[in-house]
């Protein structure tokens, strides 16, 4: 990157992760809905959501209520990339056993497809999404469709949803109770997998396009492999520990401490070598690698160019953090 560029410079498309990016819980996140606008001034700016229980509507509503001026079709869901998993397995106009709720039969009805809950109607596939109303009659119609071999498409995985108060189990929860059932796995077409992002780039028309997450195994892998720049911002759940010991494939290209970030210089990351020591610094805060061990040189004034220096340096070693004995301070604002 150019010296000054900032994590916007060089692409022409923003996609924005919802909760912990956009919102925590009922409320925006500090400053991401002046930035977020600020970027729709000279960039497509849409929005990506593995939960597959809303419509892209009521997204863009609860979107737009924070002030951000998005319509449904800025919104990517995990139920629009599932159907583009689906068209490719059964015939149009299939019959399609459906668990989970409005934001998947709408939008499968919408392709044309014939939504059941029932095994007994013979369906085609099983497609499986998120809702609160999920129960063991749904998970067990499933199952039994199964049998006969049938595809099985499942928006996403993720493992945990945070709800207003705390943390719920997610749709991974589901799916992993009709694979035990079942004894097979699904087609997954939310992050991190790359249907949802391919979705996302040919609704943009995007020819680089740059992703914003706030956790690295399904945001920032998922952009990763699916060929776009990644970035965490440390607004939501992963925070300096992950950052530390996130494998090679879950890396971001940039890390940042809220979206104000996006349109400010990003700071270079300087490497030199001191006899046996690697010393790696970011603005006023620098790191040193001797053999397995990361110090703390300068803290510096902000806790984010910490964790960018301490980030290289672990990343450089090749080594999984947990063979490293890293000092506390690399922690600060965890």
């Amino acid at each position: 990157m150019a010296e000054g560029a900032t994590p916007l410079d060089g692409v022409d498309t923003v996609l924005a992760d919802l909760d912990g990016v956009v919102y925590r819980g009922s409320k925006a996140v500090d400053h991401a809905v002046e930035s977020l606008t600020a970027a729709a001034a000279t960039h497509r700016v849409g929005y990506i959501t593995n939960n597959a229980s809303r419509t892209a509507a009521a997204v863009a509503s609860q979107l737009s209520g924070y002030g951000l001026s998005v319509a449904a079709e800025d919104v990517v869901t995990s139920p629009q990339a599932a159907v583009r998993l689906l068209v490719d397995v059964v015939p149009a106009g299939s019959t399609i056993l459906v668990v989970g709720g409005e934001g998947l039969t709408s939008v499968l009805e919408e392709e044309g497809f014939v939504v059941t809950r029932s095994a007994d109607d013979s369906p085609a596939a099983v497609v499986q999404g998120f809702s609160p109303d999920v129960g063991w009659v749904h998970l067990a119609e499933a199952s039994y469709a199964l049998e006969a071999g049938i595809p099985w498409i499942a928006t996403n995985t993720d493992w945990t949803i945070p709800q207003e108060r705390g943390i719920a189990p997610g749709n991974g929860t589901l799916v992993s109770a009709v694979h035990s059932a079942a004894g097979r796995l699904p087609d997954v077409a939310g992050k991190p997998e790359t249907p949802i992002f391919q979705a996302a780039v040919e609704r943009f028309s995007a020819t680089k396009a740059l992703f914003i997450g706030d956790r690295l195994d399904t945001d920032v892998k998922g952009a990763n492999d699916a060929g776009l720049v990644s970035v965490l911002v440390l607004t939501g759940i992963d925070g300096a520990k992950q950052v530390l010991a996130a494998d090679a494939r879950s890396r971001p290209d940039f890390i940042l401490g809220d979206l104000r970030e996006l349109s400010q210089p990003y700071p270079a990351v300087v490497e030199h070598d001191e006899e046996d020591v690697h010393v790696v610094t970011v603005r006023d805060s620098s790191v040193a690698v001797r053999g397995s061990v990361v110090r703390v040189l300068s803290a510096g004034t902000d806790p984010v160019d910490l964790l960018r220096a301490g980030a290289a340096a672990v990343w450089g070693t090749g080594r999984a953090i947990y063979g490293l004995d890293v000092d506390p301070a690399l922690h600060a604002g965890d």
